[in-house]
């Protein structure tokens, strides 16, 4: 797969100067348990990355749960690891990819290039009995990173909007059935799904670790090959990004709402589609 990188890739080459490796462990219900699994163990060399202070933005009234942060920031911070434009990115999770996603999306959407997935994350590294520490490192940092960001890979509300009623445009919400269906609502003080949105929950991809197929995957998605555009959303950027990965994987183009339903329900005019509507 292009975007994902086994573990004997990584082992083969984590000694190289040029190579990143970015911990994106996290827990959307406990802001300290991904540095805190970091410090615990961690791949020898992996940097850790906060979903809450630096994958995500400051939350307004709209924009969702998780906004982008600023890229200007966001480019620092990476310095601030060593990344530069050279950098062979490799970033892990706890092994769903979501976290990983997360990351991979922000560092593709800026520009940057070899920017990979870990797969099987740490639960799988650690079933394997690799090598891991506890030392904290920090890398060099790096003078220089481009900021070249790719505005063709998101979309906002007034796009979705737009697209509900469209037959050449897929609006796919990534969250589980439970949620889209508006019987469940955990998060987001609506429950329910964008009308005509297509569920394809994320969990579906991956299993306990374990990848969907590349042939498993071209049959899965096979039914959207028939739009002309595919958007992408769940409830706020972060798990809609594991339907972006393998999506491209089979060659698909698709953008993310990065907003997801967090932003949709937050304007008061938008249409819930949901069990009680």
């Amino acid at each position: 797969m292009k975007n994902i990188v086994s573990q004997g890739w990584l082992i083969n080459n984590i000694s190289k100067e040029n190579i990143i490796i970015l911990d994106a462990r996290a827990d959307l219900n406990n802001p300290k348990h991904g540095f805190s699994q970091y410090k615990k163990a961690h791949i020898k060399g992996a940097q850790f990355i906060s979903l809450e202070e630096i994958m995500t933005g400051e939350i307004a009234i709209h924009g969702g749960r998780h906004p982008l942060p600023n890229m200007e920031k966001f480019i620092a911070d990476m310095m601030e690891l060593g990344m530069h434009n050279d950098s062979i990115v490799v970033i892990y999770d706890d092994g769903d990819l979501a976290m990983a996603g997360r990351l991979w999306w922000i560092l593709k959407y800026i520009g940057k290039k070899d920017v990979f997935i870990l797969e099987g994350g740490m639960k799988h590294w650690l079933l394997n009995n690799l090598e891991v520490t506890n030392q904290i490192t920090q890398a060099p940092a790096s003078k220089s990173l481009s900021l070249n960001i790719n505005h063709s890979m998101e979309v906002d509300m007034h796009y979705v909007k737009a697209a509900v009623d469209s037959n050449t445009i897929a609006i796919i919400d990534s969250r589980v059935p439970e949620r889209y269906s508006g019987e469940i609502e955990p998060l987001d003080k609506i429950a329910g799904h964008i009308p005509n949105a297509l569920n394809y929950p994320w969990t579906n991809l991956v299993n306990n670790g374990e990848m969907m197929t590349l042939e498993d995957l071209i049959d899965y998605f096979k039914p959207l090959e028939k739009f002309d555009e595919i958007l992408v959303h769940c409830g706020s950027g972060i798990t809609g990004t594991v339907n972006v990965l393998f999506m491209e994987e089979v060659g698909l183009n698709p953008k993310l709402y990065v907003g997801g339903y967090s932003d949709w329900v937050s304007y008061e005019n938008n249409i819930v589609i949901g069990k009680n509507k």
